[in-house]
């Protein structure tokens, strides 16, 4: 235990000195813009870049892995959706439930997690799961979001549509990284030395930048009620979610030990900060998706380093 608490204390400190900061200083939620641009568009992707680069190209023929994770969230979403359907929630609003219930935080906490805990190896799974996952939740956001439509609201177009969809997908700069690593691996393209230089500053600075501000966001996101909804979504998305993967994944033939371990630390993370994005694009469950972001990642402190330890204990 003390091994694992060694491995998540000073990644969650850092979540912690974000929470506090968020607290004391008391900035308002737009002072974050610039240090998400710097994360999502300049540190994350050379570190997603610089992991799939210098890997050997048969990691990547490895489609059993990614049909059972990208699979696996995919019937949990699904699941989420009709239990809200169920609850005559509407399917727009079902949709975002959906996603608080299998999308999770698997760009901003994914690498820094996995690589600390498992080495830098386990970069080039979660690079791969988020590519997968991502295309899936940009592919059914807005077309499950047309089909339930709204009060005035006119039928979709199809071609804008899935334009739309495909813009999201191609233009993602996570996505271009993973795209061009794989290049760069393929064909054994290597920068020059003051090139390389700069993509490990910047690599370097993705995780504590994101930790950080996945810190201030929980403490200045409003919380003005706990839905409950959230009784029901939270243990979806922190134990089972995480407890299908295993239950999945183990299966796969030739499963390495290390890739089953990031498929399931990437399934217990927290609600991802884009369920309440989405929420706000369509203006559906805005309030109550913040909630689901902002409860599940404090709760997740607990829940993540359980997982790690069953783990490291060999448990799974």
């Amino acid at each position: 235990m003390l091994e694992v608490a060694g491995l998540v204390l000073p990644l969650f400190s850092l979540v912690l000195l974000g929470f506090v900061a968020g607290k004391r200083i008391g900035l308002p939620v737009e002072a974050l813009g610039w240090l998400n641009v710097f994360i999502v568009y300049v540190a994350l992707p050379p570190l997603f870049f610089k992991l799939l680069s210098t890997t050997p190209v048969e990691e990547f023929a490895n489609g059993a892995f990614l049909l059972a994770t990208t699979g696996t969230t995919f019937l949990v979403f699904c699941s989420c959706v009709i239990v809200a359907l169920l609850l005559r929630r509407g399917l727009r609003i079902a949709t975002v439930q959906g996603f608080a219930g299998a999308y999770g935080n698997i760009g901003y906490l994914g690498p820094p997690l996995a690589i600390a805990a498992f080495g830098p190896a386990a970069g080039v799974p979660v690079a791969l799961v988020f590519c997968v996952d991502n295309a899936m939740h940009f592919t059914f956001a807005p077309l499950l979001m047309a089909l339930g439509g709204g009060e005035g609201a006119e039928r979709p177009k199809l071609l804008p549509l899935l334009g739309g969809i495909l813009k999201k997908i191609f233009t993602h700069p996570f996505i271009i990284a993973t795209l061009v690593g794989v290049a760069a691996a393929f064909t054994g393209f290597r920068p020059a030395a003051p090139i390389q230089t700069i993509i490990d500053t910047l690599a370097n600075a993705a995780a504590p930048c994101a930790l950080f501000a996945m810190g201030v966001t929980a403490a200045i996101r409003p919380l003005k009620r706990i839905p409950l909804e959230l009784a029901w979504l939270i243990p979806v998305k922190l134990v089972v979610h995480p407890l299908l993967m295993y239950a999945v994944v183990s299966r796969v033939p030739g499963i390495e030990p290390l890739w089953l371990h990031a498929a399931v630390l990437l399934a217990a993370l927290p609600s991802a900060t884009n369920v309440f994005v989405i929420a706000q694009q369509y203006g559906v469950w805005e309030e109550r998706a913040s909630s689901a972001v902002v409860i599940s990642t404090l709760l997740s402190i607990a829940s993540v380093t359980g997982w790690l330890y069953a783990m490291k204990i060999g448990l799974i």
